[in-house]
């Protein structure tokens, strides 16, 4: 059992790694954030597919939770987009960094749709999340549309955790990831079609893009989903929550190796961006904690 959980632990860091490397992806990609996502979304909908027929996963969903998967297919469908342009108009750890905030919004959303009170350390941690917020927008005021988006992206992307908070209750991860990410490519289809962006040009992409898509698409999404849902056989949700918070760290350490002086920051982006980091962990103990008072862990 102890080799199991190592196992699995370490399986988890390559998960984490492997979502830390999808903003390096999105940087290196060269189309916009749009057909991008649109790619990433089709291959993944084509590789999940083919997944819950070799299982033969049932697909038959109720007309209520049918609304809750198209609303979270657009939801995630915009998160993407948002999160890969602001890597491209920013940097890749300026879009990590914002994207940290995530946890946070969703402490600021959860009491609202679960109708719980609000903690009051809550409020200390999201007083200290600006402060860190404030710190990175002072000193890396270049990028600010770019911080402006990716916090945009970090919002939707907690809204979609506490949509599919709901659905895996009652439905199997991968039918969920099913709908969402084909509604998502019918929703981004249709706005592709109001812009009249589907052309030759569109579809004529070069070797290394489809590469990267690929892996995009199969390994960062598809695969890292399936997997993950895996470990948490074995893992407890707290190990869980821990390692994942070290997707940034490892995406802007890649972007650091890879992209070099282009990704490297003053010292006090890197301040703001461990006082979110580490608001968010302290966050994650404190719930955590709280839970096994209330015997809800």
């Amino acid at each position: 059992m102890p080799k199991d959980r190592i196992l699995n632990l370490l399986h988890l860091h390559f998960i984490v790694f492997i979502w830390g490397f999808t903003a390096i992806l999105g940087k290196l990609i060269s189309i916009d954030s749009l057909p991008l996502v649109w790619y990433r979304m089709l291959l993944a909908t084509l590789f999940i597919f083919f997944y819950v027929s070799v299982f033969r996963f049932r697909l038959k969903v109720d007309k209520r939770a049918l609304a809750w998967l198209v609303f979270g297919g657009i939801v995630v469908a915009c998160h993407w987009v948002t999160f890969f342009y602001a890597i491209k108009i920013s940097t890749v750890s300026v879009a990590l960094a914002m994207m940290s905030t995530g946890a946070f919004f969703t402490a600021l959303l959860e009491p609202i749709l679960f109708q719980r009170k609000i903690i009051a350390y809550e409020i200390v941690f999201g007083i200290l999340v600006i402060l860190g917020l404030v710190l990175i927008f002072r000193v890396e005021s270049t990028y600010t549309y770019g911080m402006i988006v990716a916090l945009i992206s970090a919002l939707l992307a907690s809204i979609f955790s506490l949509v599919n908070g709901k659905l895996v209750k009652n439905h199997k991860p991968s039918v969920i990831s099913f709908y969402e990410l084909g509604i998502g490519v019918l929703f981004l289809t249709s706005v592709l079609v109001l812009r009249g962006s589907f052309s030759y040009e569109f579809f004529e992409l070069n070797l290394k893009d489809w590469m990267y898509l690929l892996v995009l698409a199969l390994v960062c999404t598809a695969y890292a989903f399936i997997a993950s849902i895996k470990v948490m056989r074995i893992l407890t949700p707290y190990t869980v929550m821990l390692t994942t918070n070290l997707e940034p760290v490892y995406g802007i350490l890649l972007a650091w190796f890879i992209f070099g002086s282009e990704e490297q920051m003053s010292p006090l982006f890197y301040l703001g961006a461990l006082i979110i980091l580490m608001t968010v962990i302290l966050n994650g103990i404190l719930k955590y904690r709280a839970g096994i008072k209330l015997g809800t862990r």
